[in-house]
């Protein structure tokens, strides 16, 4: 199983934090808020077209929202898959700050 990316994570955590609410607006919002990083909402969708084909994500169409001229919105949730490979992603980091809090070039000035 390989590691998702950076952005990967990101998509993948503001998956969790949105539930069933997950939508490539939703999902950009979340990660520019919690991160101050914006992205476009082409990367977005196309972060989730990857995690898709690698089955971290899956996805499902809603109902047409009820307002005129309303549309579906493609939804998105992460799998169990997925979510071993962000669990693992976060240990790789973790072990890799190990003993690194304290060095001198990563302490705040």
């Amino acid at each position: 199983m390989d590691h998702p990316n950076e952005t990967e994570q990101l998509v993948l955590l503001a998956l969790v934090r949105l539930g069933d609410d997950a939508y490539g607006v939703t999902i950009g919002r979340q990660i520019e808020e919690r991160t101050g990083r914006s992205l476009a909402l082409a990367t977005v969708y196309a972060t989730l077209d990857r995690l898709e084909a690698r089955s971290y994500v899956e996805s499902w169409v809603s109902e047409p929202r009820p307002e005129r001229g309303g549309r579906a919105r493609k939804h998105f949730r992460i799998t169990p898959l997925g979510a071993t490979a962000l669990r693992e992603a976060q240990a790789a980091m973790a072990r890799m700050w190990q003993g690194l809090e304290v060095h001198p070039d990563l302490r705040k000035s």
